[in-house]
């Protein structure tokens, strides 16, 4: 009993030793001259600034002009399958606006060629829209779905002999083709976006373009494209799935500020005296 009881006092000794070593700690800090504390500060902060990363830098909008765009579809070439579908990509991109993975995303269904439209069923936040596309653009998409329609009956027949599906004996052999995106491989596989970046880059040096091709760029430059044939802001944020117009705005006075640039290009002046 004698022992139990003596541990006891030695850890209530134990434990306000170590309450009143932090109360003195405290104390001294609060006794500190102020410069002190200041110092303390400035230090802690500027070590949780350091750990902090430095944010992304992202560069301007470089916006291609038309002649820059057919360039780069000379530059996928005309006649093979993979031609035909990057000029099919490309031309989505450019001429109906839309971003690469809503472009990568659609189906065949999503298309209506002969009416000019394109459902976008799950855009950014997952939100649908009915964009616009213009006939020369379409008679680009229907060429590819042509050369696709005849892979999916004849390659795309081959691919799923070549790799059959699993599934219970006597199904038969399924279209590989039948459920893939309309932009695809020969075996109805998606095609990604690091593929795309690779292509873009490819094509603008093919191209001989040397402004930084991607993607996006096709996008800024429907959008201020529009802008410049003096379409409507609002029917330009719908074409392009703003959530608001504020957010249009922000977005062409980025891409096209056609306000600074009229105002200062109309000034007159001459270098001759």
């Amino acid at each position: 009993m004698r022992g139990r009881q003596a541990g006891r006092n030695d850890t209530g000794r134990g434990k306000r030793q170590e309450i009143s070593e932090v109360a003195n700690q405290r104390a001294a800090r609060a006794a500190a001259p102020p410069s002190e504390r200041v110092r303390e500060t400035l230090a802690a902060s500027a070590a949780r600034t350091q750990r902090r990363p430095k944010p992304k830098r992202r560069l301007p909008p470089e916006v291609l002009t038309d002649e820059e765009v057919r360039a780069l579809l000379d530059a996928c070439g005309r006649y093979t399958p993979v031609a035909l579908r990057n000029r099919a990509l490309i031309t989505l991109m450019y001429r109906a606006g839309l971003r690469v993975s809503e472009a990568l995303a659609l189906q065949p269904k999503d298309v209506d060629l002969g009416n000019g439209i394109v459902r976008v069923l799950h855009g950014k936040g997952d939100r649908y829209r009915a964009v616009g596309l213009d006939p020369g653009a379409a008679a680009v998409v229907a060429a590819w779905l042509a050369e696709r329609g005849r892979g999916q009956r004849v390659g795309g027949r081959a691919a799923a002999r070549a790799n059959p599906p699993r599934g219970r004996a006597g199904e038969g052999v399924r279209d590989p083709l039948a459920a893939a995106p309309l932009l695809c491989t020969a075996y109805g596989t998606p095609i990604t976006t690091g593929y795309v970046r690779r292509l873009m880059k490819r094509l603008g040096r093919q191209a001989g373009i040397a402004k930084r091709v991607h993607a996006h760029g096709l996008r800024h430059t429907h959008a201020a494209q529009l802008r410049s044939e003096g379409v409507d802001v609002g029917i330009i944020s719908r074409q392009l799935g703003h959530r608001s117009l504020l957010t249009t705005i922000r977005y062409l006075d980025h891409v096209q500020p056609t306000a600074v640039v009229n105002a200062i290009r109309d000034r007159a002046w001459s270098a001759s005296s």
